[in-house]
């Protein structure tokens, strides 16, 4: 499998190689949700963050009031993507940067810039879509690119931990590097190391809800956004696989 896009290589002045590796859409997609949260934190007062929530994060409720306004109902065809670029506070900005150079680098070296962004903002629609299932009457609304970035970590797991392929060049004889496999759900789990990692990030999100029990506060984590876009994204990695 080709990598569709690679870092820069080239050496400085002094022969010297760069600090940096990130793909360039890695890099332009942190850019954004960096921008966005500048933005919102410098340049709007009170009121206009109150309208950037009101207009791009996902508010499930607007299901059930559309029901008696329609125009309500309007934000649902771009919210449950704008929310991933809306962010609570700096921590919460940069533990979801950091996830995503971490684990959309594999997958946009393998399946290019464009797939990349595409498993996103379907893993970002995943994760607002079991949100909507288990908050619908809670008026609650979700921000952050959690549930993207949960799903690039399901695609990734899917080749991540498989062996690398090596072939042997016909004319030369030279060994040649193919990359990895994409594992089946049986592979996946069959693999002690993804199945150990799939299953320990499982079970801690999936935990979340409980904590109130043992601690008597509840996390402000939309454990369901993780949950629903590491799921779109672990099973919808195969549509983008290229036949070699």
């Amino acid at each position: 499998m080709n990598e569709q896009e690679r870092a820069p290589v080239s050496q400085g002045p002094e022969g010297r190689e760069p600090v940096f590796l990130l793909p360039v859409s890695i890099t332009a997609l942190a850019g954004i949700l960096i921008a966005v949260h500048l933005a919102s934190t410098l340049v709007l007062n009170p009121d206009g963050q109150v309208e950037l929530l009101l207009w791009f994060a996902f508010q499930p409720y607007r299901i059930v009031v559309a029901g008696f306004e329609p125009s309500i109902a309007i934000p649902l065809i771009w919210t449950p993507f704008t929310h991933a670029f809306l962010h609570a506070g700096w921590d919460h900005l940069l533990i979801n940067v950091a996830w995503l150079v971490i684990f959309a680098t594999p997958v946009v070296r393998r399946y290019g810039a464009g797939p990349m962004v595409s498993l996103f903002l379907i893993s970002a629609f995943g994760g607002a879509a079991l949100f909507a299932a288990t908050t619908l009457y809670s008026q609650v609304y979700l921000i952050g690119a959690s549930g993207g970035v949960a799903g690039l970590t399901g695609a990734a797991i899917r080749f991540m931990f498989q062996p690398v392929l090596m072939a042997r060049d016909p004319e030369t004889g030279e060994a040649v590097v193919l990359g990895r496999r994409l594992a089946s759900l049986r592979e996946v789990f069959a693999n002690p190391r993804s199945r150990f990692f799939t299953l320990i990030w499982l079970a801690l999100n999936a935990a979340v809800p409980l904590v109130p029990l043992l601690t008597g506060s509840a996390l402000s984590i939309a454990w369901q956004a993780h949950l629903g876009g590491f799921a779109a994204g672990f099973l919808l990695v195969p549509l983008f696989e290229r036949k070699i």
